[in-house]
Order: C-alpha cells, then structure tokens, then sequence
C-alpha cells in the first residue's frame, strides 16, 4: 500500500494548501512519486483538469508534484453561488445546486466518489498527501463527513494536525481539538504542526513541550511565516486585498462578493511597472487608475447588482472619463454588456437585466457548462496564449468582430471600436508572458522581463527548502508509511 499521510488544520485558513503543496515538492525532489487529494473543496478559484473542475490549489500542488492535475486530486468541489447555496461538482462534473442546509442529506452519496479518486491516486503513487477542509474541531459537522476525520478514519489515513500561531492562541487550538474529538478520531492524530510563525521560535519551546505533554501528540516542527506565499495563486478570496506593487501603472479591480478564478490576476501584480489595488467593499473604484478589470463570477447577475450598489459603475464612468480601460473576464465580460438575460433562470429567478452597456454584446445565461483548455492568439500581437474557460452563457454582437482573440480562426471576446473595452472568456491569459508584456504596452504600461512560470516554479522549491529546513520530513514519512524502515545503506 502506498504511504499517505492527511494534513488537518485545527481552524481554517491555518496555510494547509501551503503546506500540502510544498511537502509534494519536497517530496517528488526525492524521488517519489507523489499525488495530492482533498476529499472536498470549497472554492471559486477553480482550475481544468481532464476536461473538469478541481479546486485551483490542488492544480498547484499537482504542479508541485510534476504531474498533470485529475479530477480525482479534488473528488467534491463546492462552489458558492450565494450565502445559503452552492454548485456541487463531483469528480469534475457539476451534480446539483443545493441549499447549505440541504448539503448534509447529499454529502452521504459523496464518499463513494471520494474513496473511488483516493484509491485511484493511492495506485499511482508512492505518497499520497491528502489535504482537509476547515477543522475536525467542526464536531458539530461531524456526522457524515467526508472532509476531514470521516475520510481519515473511512481510508485509514493518519492525520497531522496543524495549528495557525499567527492568530493566536495555538496551544488552545491544538488541545481544545483533541478535546472535543472523540476517542477514535482522536487516534487519528498522530502528530502536529505550527505554522505562520514569526520572529525567534525558540520563543516557543515551553509551548511546543506543553502541547506535546497535554496531547501525547510529538510535534514535527514550528514553520516560519514564508514570505513569498503571495508569489503563489492564493485558494481563498479572503486572502485577497490592499494593493500589490509600486509601478506607476494602475490597476484597480473590484473584490465582486462571488468573485471567482482571481488568479488570473497574479502575473499582472508580478509586474515590475504595475500597481494593482483589489477594492474592498464600501470604497470607490479609483478614477486615476490606468486600467480597471472587472473579475470573473460565479454569480453574473447578482454581482452585477452588487457592482451597481456599491456605485462602482458610478467610479467606473468618472475613470473612463478620465482615460482609463476597461477589460471584462469570463462573468466580468458578461456584465459590460447591453443585456444578461436568464430565461431558465438558472442564477435565479427568469428573466433579464441590463448589463453596464460598454460593449455591443447580449449574454444569454444556458444550463451547459463550457469548461475546456484554450489555446489562442491574440491578433494585435501574435502572441500564443494558452488558458482555459469555465463559464454559463454565450455572448454574441457587433462587438464580437473585433475580438481580443481568435481560436482556430474563430473569435473569442470581444471590443470597443477604439479598443478602450475589452472583454473575455478566457481566464489565465496572463500567464502568457509575451501577450502580457504586449498587452500592458499597448495600454502604457512599461512591462518587465518577469517568467510568471518561473517564479511559481523557484516559489515551490523555496517553498520545498523552507519545510525540509523546519519540518521532520523524515518522521513524518514514516507516519505516513509505517512499514518503512530507516534506510542504512550508508551507515
């Protein structure tokens, strides 16, 4: 059986994906082959696999590991469409809408699918590295999960624990966990981790010993804040804010309330003449701004109306006014639009609303789901592009005769006569070095040299170094395989 091994976290956002992606880096540098799994994901931020949906930060930890990403390496992704409801995909394929509270009737049908992926990556592989959802500490959600200690005890994965000292009050999140577990999910557990972690760590020893003492738990090591996390896509909108860089070249985008693949935004921010501001609700859209990008959706319409009562189309007009452009992604474009109309009201209920009127197109939302990889040119440059879309509707109009790209000599997107709205399906287009460099100087903007897939690629293996360099990577294998024995070819 292949060594596998779970990383939990005794609250959310504790940097789990993190972790998970730079031990499958560690990890593969060994010579392994390793896969990553997390059993169920909620996210927006969704990437392409084999023609299906997985959460964007198993895509990265699939990169971490040198492989391609599967569907199997995120079985259940969840895709909030309001505050009570989300899109359920299973194994890269949308199965329903449901309600929150309709979620726990749906979830025992789930761990079938999951256990199926597990065991399909667990036959590939030497190191399965299993990531979590949330926190077991979650006791009220423990019936029927599929998650955390559900699908631990369900796959019989041991569990490492990890704690977010940056917040404060780890030791209270380590032993408070144990505390409310019960005695089998307790087992589980087999060590912990402290993460985010800044200035001396020997600061910490009195408390490493005293969560080892109150838990029987051994501790594998207290992780440094890594200071590069934010070369890397981010999983969680709530990691978006404030602004990126200090180039002369501004870009504002608003942060809509289902915003969705904002990833596409991280090679801009890499830019060395670039500033790029994510506005926050409750502030206005900056009117010095060079360029505004309207973000993708997973809720079209009801950002829309989102947008509008923030006054941000106000802000948009007075920027306009003042020179700025304006580029649309996938729901964005959708919005810059005369019409989004809805008639199977599939977002809610039938109907249509007028978009924002920048582009000469019409959006009609359809129940079919386009979700591909792309590969495109863009005319005005030449540049290759390779992306992906995932998207409901089809946009068509006047505008659509000048598009941003063509795809096999068809076009996709669309623009404004004088080339001040643009607008497309496609997400990751920014990823494409020279298209970005051409794109940013036929607005203005002095581009840089800046590889985007070089720095992900030195990011994963300065992530590798800074865990091998803090974390027990040799004890935590043999956690994850207890029939490995210590190698003594060389004593």
């Amino acid at each position: 059986m292949s060594a596998r091994i779970m990383i939990q976290g005794a609250g959310s956002n504790v940097g789990k994906s993190m972790l998970v992606a730079g031990l499958c880096r560690a990890f593969a540098r060994q010579g392994l082959t390793v896969r990553p799994f997390k059993p169920q994901n909620m996210s927006n931020n969704a990437a392409v696999a084999e023609g299906g949906e997985i959460g964007r930060a198993q895509a990265l930890q699939a990169r971490a590991c040198g492989v391609a990403p599967t569907v199997h390496m995120n079985p259940v992704l969840l895709k909030p469409e309001s505050e009570t409801g989300a899109q359920v995909i299973v194994q890269g394929n949308r199965l329903a809408t449901v309600r929150a509270r309709d979620y726990a009737a749906l979830k025992p049908r789930l761990m079938a699918p999951v256990l199926d992926s597990f065991h399909r990556l667990m036959a590939e592989a030497d190191l399965v590295i299993v990531e979590g959802a949330g926190s077991p500490a979650e006791v009220n959600l423990r019936a029927g999960d599929i998650a955390n200690m559900g699908f631990a005890r369900a796959a019989d994965v041991p569990v490492i624990l990890t704690g977010d000292i940056d917040r404060g009050g780890v030791i209270a999140q380590l032993v408070g966990t144990q505390a409310v577990l019960d005695a089998e999910d307790a087992a589980m557990i087999r060590g912990f981790l402290i993460n985010k972690f800044r200035g001396d760590p020997r600061l910490f020893d009195d408390g490493y010993q005293l969560i080892e003492q109150r838990t029987g738990w051994p501790g594998l090591g207290v992780v440094p804040w890594f200071a590069q996390a934010h070369r890397l896509p981010a999983e969680d909108a709530t990691d978006l804010g404030g602004s990126r860089g200090t180039g002369a070249f501004l870009i504002a985008v608003p942060r809509l309330s289902r915003i969705a693949n904002f990833d596409d935004l991280d090679p801009l921010a890499q830019e060395p003449g670039v500033t790029l501001k994510i506005i926050p609700p409750g502030q206005p859209l900056p009117v010095e701004a060079d360029l505004i990008i309207l973000p993708g959706s997973k809720a079209t319409i009801a950002d829309l109306a989102f947008f509008r009562a923030q006054g941000w189309d106000i802000d948009l007009a007075a920027a306009m006014r003042r020179g700025a452009c304006v580029l649309g992604l996938c729901g964005g474009y959708q919005m810059l639009g005369r019409e989004i109309a809805d008639p199977d009201g599939i977002e809610g209920n039938p109907g249509s609303v007028p978009g924002l009127g920048l582009l000469d197109v019409t959006t009609v939302m359809t129940p079919d789901k386009r979700v591909t990889e792309t590969e495109a040119i863009h005319p005005g440059s030449g540049t290759q592009v390779k992306g992906y879309e995932i998207h409901l509707g089809r946009t068509e109009g006047a505008d659509r005769a000048q598009p941003i790209f063509t795809v096999n000599g068809l076009p996709e997107g669309a623009q404004r006569a004088d080339g001040r709205v643009m607008g497309s399906y496609l997400h990751g287009m920014f990823t494409a070095d020279a298209f970005r460099r051409a794109f940013l100087a036929s607005l203005g903007a002095t581009p840089g040299n800046v590889s985007y897939d070089v720095t992900v690629e030195d990011t994963l293996d300065a992530l590798a170094d800074h865990l091998e360099a803090h974390v027990d990577c040799t004890r935590l294998l043999a956690l994850a395989d207890p029939a490995r024995k210590p190698d003594t070819s060389t004593l």
